[in-house]
């Protein structure tokens, strides 16, 4: 089974996947987890990928590009 999990802090899951039953899935060939960096996704020079809340709201949203690319 192949796994991709895309997210903003990669490094995050590399401590969880190599220590616990992942990691034992993955050495039987079970299971193959691909981690990539949303950033890698985005167009522009600052690698930017959230955005401000189009409802005027506090908070960030994801930008729908880099996601859907």
């Amino acid at each position: 089974m192949r796994i991709d999990i895309i997210t903003l802090f990669p490094e995050m899951f590399e401590g969880p996947f190599s220590e616990s039953i992942v990691k034992r899935a993955h050495q039987k060939g079970l299971v193959d987890i691909h981690l990539h960096q949303l950033r890698a996704f985005t167009a522009d020079k600052h690698r930017k990928v959230d955005d401000y809340a189009f409802s005027g709201g506090a908070g960030m949203v994801m930008m729908i590009r880099p996601v859907a690319k």
